[in-house]
């Protein structure tokens, strides 16, 4: 059934901040894995492409299951889709514990882990939230997507220093044991809030079905805005701190410098998010990938472990913008697409951030398997992110029904 009243004022921003909360830890046991990734090089001996290979299946699964989840969450509200994926993460990683082989890792991360993480993310909550913040719906979607920033500044330094007093066996069954014990309180905070069933109101019925939405050309420019996105971001993300190693810079160091970085999106995702409510998602949208692509640059840049204030400037200006297209993406979405099926419809064209990730991150690590440097990577995340910028600013006019 459908809520009988909206949620009050305070409910409201209590439900944005658990939205923050949980989306932030399980985004933080997925970017830890960029620490994970180093550690295997040297336990195992496997090439860079190889340990690409577990998160480049990790976004194809994200992306591909995301209708589903989209289906789910606006039939079985958030609740139930926080205890799935809270338990199946968990079991994930207690489970990559006791991994020995490459297909364990590829299993256990690309696919549990990523199920798991999928049910306490994006595709759930910004349904939920676009539903009730309507004149603000850039801000908090905005507020919720910089829980992936968040998660991915103090994920990086937080398993470093759990990798090195537990090793990352012990790191794993820790994160395991905490996420387990996170499961319930978690869900409980989304009781009584956008549960699924069959009764709507007249206003709820009218809308986009998945259908009509994928026969406008804006639905395929959202999802190249993603496939682009997801390539431009993953190009480098993955391996920021694997190229800061390889240059010679201490990994702890690295770890730290990058964390900083990447704790600036969550005011960077916030403000630009934000500001998408009054000069328009496009604007907002181009001026980050912008921003993104002078962080890319200032890596191209870094030849030798002296270079500090570059390594600083490539981890602060990436790192304000990381995420910050999502407040836009999902808001405009939302926008072009509202009705009932608004989770559907954002789960199919996450298809393509997921296809974009995985293709990314793995093409980085192969790349440098190949040419044994990061440098043809990064230059063509900024192709990619400038297709991501035109393919967006083509998104200005709102499309029409089609029968």
């Amino acid at each position: 059934m459908s809520d009988l009243k909206p949620p009050s004022n305070a409910r409201l921003w209590l439900l944005l901040a658990a939205a923050f909360g949980t989306f932030s830890i399980g985004a933080g046991f997925m970017h830890a894995y960029t620490v994970f990734l180093v550690t295997f090089i040297d336990a195992f001996g496997w090439s860079r492409a190889q340990v690409s290979l577990a998160y480049a299946v990790s976004q194809i699964v994200n992306g591909i299951s995301s209708p589903l989840v989209g289906w789910l969450v606006d039939r079985l509200g958030p609740r139930r889709l926080i205890l799935i994926g809270g338990s199946l993460l968990t079991a994930g990683l207690l489970a990559n514990s006791w991994a020995t082989q490459l297909w364990h890792i590829v299993v256990l991360y690309g696919v549990v882990m990523t199920l798991g993480a999928n049910c306490l993310g994006l595709v759930v909550f910004v349904p939920l939230l676009s539903r009730y913040f309507v004149r603000n719906r850039g801000m908090a979607v905005s507020v919720v997507q910089s829980a992936n920033g968040f998660a991915r500044a103090f994920s990086a330094p937080a398993a470093t220093l759990m990798i090195s007093g537990l090793g990352w066996r012990g790191a794993y069954l820790w994160q395991g044991l905490f996420m387990g014990v996170l499961v319930l309180p978690l869900a409980s905070l989304f009781r009584g809030v956008g549960q699924g069933g069959r009764r709507q109101s007249a206003t709820d019925a009218e809308g986009w079905t998945v259908r009509q939405a994928v026969r406008t050309p804006h639905f395929w420019l959202l999802f190249s805005v993603y496939l682009f996105t997801g390539l431009g971001s993953f190009l480098v993300a993955l391996h920021q701190l694997a190229f800061a190693v390889n240059i010679g810079f201490n990994q702890l160091y690295a770890a730290g410098v990058l964390g900083m970085g990447a704790f600036l999106s969550l005011p960077g995702v916030i403000v630009t998010g934000t500001l998408s409510d009054y000069v328009g998602r496009e604007v907002s949208a181009v001026v980050t990938y912008g921003t993104s692509i002078l962080g890319v640059i200032f890596g191209l840049l870094i030849t030798s472990p002296d270079q500090h204030l570059l390594l600083w400037l490539h981890a602060c200006f990436f790192g304000l913008t990381w995420g910050a297209r999502g407040p836009a993406i999902t808001a405009k979405t939302a926008d072009l697409f509202p009705g009932p099926n608004l989770g559907a419809i954002l789960g199919v064209i996450t298809i393509g951030t997921g296809l974009g990730a995985a293709g990314g991150s793995w093409l980085a690590g192969f790349v440098f398997d190949t040419t044994g440097s990061y440098r043809v990577a990064f230059s063509l995340s900024i192709v990619f992110y400038v297709a991501g910028g035109i393919a967006f600013w083509a998104l200005r006019r709102p499309p029409a029904i089609q029968a």
